[in-house]
């Protein structure tokens, strides 16, 4: 066995047919010692063709024999670029184009990182299909780009016949090959992929941090830049690529404003009660103040005496109506019932506040910070409602016609404030049990779980 494998390393075919003759069973033994690589393995690595042709000719199954490295030979002989025999196992079995080893890197993976052109050419001829396998969220596209080498990238490229979802393939941070070669700084290689229609079409394509290749670009430099920074802009610009700011409306740019601006307040909350305990305090007291004021002064006035109905001069529809009790009280007893409904509400919620905050309740949990929001919030909701149906009350039919669609734009203005802090107070639980049933998960990993006791 030792002389077999001194043979494979030497590429010698007569000691091979010599150690044959003398033990026709040698090669089946082969599996049976303990090396870590077979001799087909040694002459693929080194490109003895004619002992890798005679090894398969004896043992074909040699091509499908992993090493230590999960490798198979074509693996070994797909890197070094030994390309006759690339096609001997290949003309042996097809299909190990796509065995991949330990690293879970195919043979084409590894022409592909080493440059091997007329390798990856046998390669794709004979398995199409695996210019598809990705390495480790990499495209064989990606592979090429990191290691420089255009060549096989243009051939990788005429290989796919223009198979968009292939050539428009990103990496596991969304990064397309524009966005590789940019944040490398290959010039030719963008020159390239931007004279590719299919890749041009997709070049304004953002990663999973939201940028563009010029946004990638941008973030990749600092000062000072050099000479390549202002041409690759150039290249970019020129062939209509725009940062991730350029092509957004003003819409969406401000709304991504108030979400970044929102996360970083969920996240650095700080001691928010101790900041805002006195403006608490303040509003709550104003806010009941005034409900207070409208409960026992109501919207139109109330009797200052008696009044019975046969004094026409007055605005009285029942037999008596009772000095200090309020007029519209009578004239719109529905309405003037669901006023004083969302008065007391908002006068009940203020009060709440008032009372916790002066109590010396600890206020210092984050739920306790939400449920004085959400009250304090309910509180202004209800005093606005009130201000409305007082307004409607005391108002005559025809000033209320023509502030009507005045009326209805403010009225949508002031929905869709509500919806928005609505949103927010909903947000603020959702987000603290998220990140508690993280941390929890976190905890419960990073601690192992205890033996129970023998006996």
């Amino acid at each position: 066995m030792d002389a077999l494998y001194e043979a494979s390393r030497d590429g010698c075919v007569s000691t091979l047919t010599t150690l044959i003759q003398r033990d026709a069973l040698i090669l089946d033994r082969v599996l049976l010692t303990s090396f870590g690589e077979t001799p087909l393995h040694i002459a693929a690595l080194l490109g003895h063709f004619e002992f890798s042709k005679a090894l398969l000719g004896k043992k074909p199954k040699l091509a499908e024999e992993v090493d230590s490295l999960g490798r198979i030979p074509l693996h070994l002989a797909s890197a070094e670029g030994h390309t006759e025999i690339v096609r001997a196992l290949l003309l042996v079995n097809a299909d190990v184009c796509v065995v991949r080893d330990q690293d879970e890197r195919i043979p084409l993976h590894l022409a592909a990182m080493r440059g091997r052109i007329e390798t990856m050419r046998l390669l794709i001829h004979a398995q199409p299909t695996s210019i598809l396998v990705n390495l480790n969220g990499d495209s064989v596209l990606h592979l090429c780009v990191r290691n420089k080498h255009l060549e096989a990238l243009k051939l990788l490229v005429a290989s796919a016949n223009g198979n968009k979802s292939f050539l428009s393939s990103k990496d596991r941070d969304d990064n397309s090959i524009l966005h590789l070669a940019v944040m490398l700084k290959q010039m030719k290689v963008i020159n390239y992929l931007l004279s590719v229609l299919e890749i041009k079409r997709e070049a304004n394509s953002k990663n999973k941090y939201g940028q563009t290749a010029l946004d990638v670009l941008e973030a990749s430099n600092v000062y000072p830049r050099d000479f390549k920074y202002a041409e690759i802009k150039n290249i970019l610009k020129e062939a209509g690529v725009k940062t991730s700011i350029d092509d957004q409306s003003w819409l969406k740019r401000g709304w991504r404003r108030i979400c970044s601006s929102l996360g970083r307040r969920l996240k650095h909350q700080g001691n928010w009660i101790d900041e805002t305990r006195g403006t608490l305090m303040v509003v709550a007291t104003v806010m009941a103040t005034i409900a207070f004021q409208v409960g026992i002064n109501p919207p139109g006035g109330v009797w200052q005496e008696y009044v019975k109905t046969e004094d026409k001069s007055q605005a009285c529809t029942e037999e008596i109506c009772e000095a200090g009790t309020g007029i519209l009280s009578y004239l719109w007893p529905e309405e003037y019932q669901l006023l004083l409904k969302f008065n007391t509400t908002s006068f009940i919620a203020s009060v709440c506040i008032v009372l916790l905050v002066i109590s010396g309740f600890p206020l210092t949990s984050k739920f306790s910070v939400w449920f004085l929001s959400l009250t304090m919030t309910t509180s202004v909701v209800f005093m606005t409602l009130t201000y409305l149906f007082a307004l409607d009350l005391i108002t005559s039919f025809g000033v209320l016609d023509n502030i009507n669609k005045f009326a209805d734009n403010v009225t949508e203005v002031w929905i869709g404030v509500i919806v928005i802090t609505s949103v927010i107070q909903i947000i603020h639980p959702l987000y603290w049990m998220v990140n508690k049933l993280r941390n929890s998960k976190r905890k419960s990993t990073k601690s192992p779980a205890k033996e129970p006791a023998n006996g």
